[in-house]
């Protein structure tokens, strides 16, 4: 079973963290929530506290991961990016070709752990100037290797449907739209 670590900090972005956990649980992609405050519970940016499964000091190693995650939101984004321990995974996590998905203010992190260098890369409008070793894509969701980024909260859906499909597989993107009625959505779009 494939198995991911999402980063809190307080002022995360809610519906980028929550929504992704959900899917990828839908799933059956084991999703430990950690906070880095040191203690379980986080308060998001729009005053939603969530309890984390884990915090920071727990994490020893990345063995038992496929992946780590990375939220927005401010002041959350930069609360991350300004934690060592954080920047040190990140740098653990590309160094053994596991993916890493940033969106939103959270490709700040991915840029001060040094990873972006010639990649492609998405953000939040606004914070491409942070971003100034990766390419940058005005793209919903870009994918270059093993990182994956997106533009923001409304693309919360397709960012957690782009880590589906690195983590199970296509087929598995296919049974999630249709179990959140995605599916009908966009046919709708269509017409």
């Amino acid at each position: 079973m494939k198995k991911v670590l999402l980063l809190l900090a307080e002022g995360f972005e809610e519906v980028e963290a929550l929504t992704t956990v959900d899917y990828l649980r839908r799933m059956d992609i084991i999703v430990d929530i950690c906070s880095i405050m040191g203690e379980r519970t986080v308060e998001g940016v729009h005053r939603i506290a969530v309890t984390s499964d884990k915090v920071l000091d727990e994490i020893k190693n990345i063995k038992n991961y496929d992946g780590l995650i990375i939220p927005g939101g401010m002041p959350g984004a930069t609360n991350l990016r300004d934690n060592d321990r954080v920047i040190e995974l990140v740098k653990e996590f590309n160094e053994e070709k596991k993916f890493i998905g940033a969106i939103c203010a959270g490709p700040i992190v991915l840029q001060r752990a040094g990873i972006l260098k010639d990649k492609k890369v998405t953000s939040y409008p606004g914070f491409n100037n942070d971003l100034k070793e990766g390419i940058y894509k005005e793209c919903l969701v870009v994918q270059d290797g093993n990182i994956i980024t997106a533009r923001g909260p409304a693309v919360a859906v397709y960012f957690a449907l782009k880590l589906v499909e690195n983590l199970v597989g296509e087929k598995r993107v296919e049974e999630l739209k249709k179990d959140i009625l995605l599916d009908m959505v966009e046919d709708s779009l269509i017409r």
